[in-house]
């Protein structure tokens, strides 16, 4: 029998353990997205998250706009920013040129990545003769030039390209003991693949912050292409709720935020107090998890 009164998820403000939640945005591509990501963010700054973070195209294919977002996001809401920073395709020195403008620009937290090659996710990688060769030597080259607040990838599942859980795991380790500070999932839909990623992270002596990806599902049709091409799984039961609802909008939206609400409380009620929440520029079922999850806008 289920008791409600051991469940984090049942709890009130004044019994939850304290939450984080931070989210993830993409830089803009015109100024019509660009309005509906300020819409979105200033919709969910009075939640007061530990950060926002926004991403970084293949091949730094959007640095300049990344740059613009990060700076402009923490001098308009006071929202601390994250930069995400990826090595492909260019040498130590043009990464740490754009390491030192974040500098400057006043970001002192990154989101250090090995990242996709120009070609796609799921492509081979192959270093710039002259570059960072991975994301922990990524890592290893921002603590030489200042104290950033580092976070790194983390993946369920295993990574595509990691040979077996040893190599995966391995990989881990050698970002965080390069000087990250914490690791953040790639999106995921059985919370068990989570937590047995997390027993196993722990028996090999990973102590830092574990962090879940949550991603709404705001198109199952694009979050089941990108998953394929990602290697994270659609479980039977997760296709089946959505199936024959793509030309249903309204009862495609109500069954992603039932989908998403039943994912984050199962991982509060596990002991979860830390959440990423892949946003994809819309506030909406961002702002119903925050709230499932205790979270209230700031009182002004």
């Amino acid at each position: 029998m289920i008791d409600d009164n051991v469940r984090a998820s049942r709890q009130t403000a004044d019994q939850r353990p304290e939450l984080e939640i931070s989210f993830e945005f993409f830089p803009p591509k015109n100024d019509v997205m660009e309005e509906k990501f300020w819409d979105t963010v200033h919709k969910l700054a009075p939640l007061k998250p530990r950060f926002v973070s926004v991403t970084y195209g293949a091949g730094g294919g959007t640095r300049e706009r990344t740059l613009r977002m990060v700076s402009s996001i923490k001098a308009d809401t006071g929202v601390d920013a994250a930069a995400h920073l990826t090595c492909v395709g260019a040498s130590r020195d043009e990464v740490d040129a754009v390491v030192r403008g974040y500098q400057a620009a006043g970001i002192n937290r990154i989101v250090a990545l090995r990242g996709d090659p120009p070609e796609g996710v799921g492509q081979p990688f192959t270093p710039h003769p002259d570059g960072y060769q991975n994301a922990a030597d990524l890592v290893a080259g921002l603590g030489r030039i200042g104290d950033f607040d580092i976070s790194v990838a983390a993946y369920p599942e295993k990574h595509p390209q990691s040979p077996d859980w040893q190599t995966d795991i391995d990989n881990l380790k050698r970002k965080l003991d390069a000087g990250a500070d914490r690791a953040i999932t790639q999106m995921f839909f059985s919370n068990g693949d989570y937590l047995r990623y997390l027993e196993r992270a722990r028996a090999a002596g990973i102590t830092a912050p574990i962090v879940p990806g949550i991603q709404p599902i705001h198109s199952f049709k694009q979050i089941a292409s990108f998953a394929g091409r990602c290697g994270t799984s659609i479980p039977p039961w997760l296709a089946e709720r959505f199936e024959g609802l793509d030309d249903e909008p309204e009862t495609h939206a109500l069954v992603a935020s039932a989908v998403a609400a039943e994912q984050v409380t199962e991982l509060l009620d596990e002991g979860v107090t830390e959440f990423h929440i892949y946003t994809h520029n819309r506030s909406p079922l961002a702002l119903a998890l925050a709230r499932i999850l205790g979270r209230r806008p700031a009182v002004q």
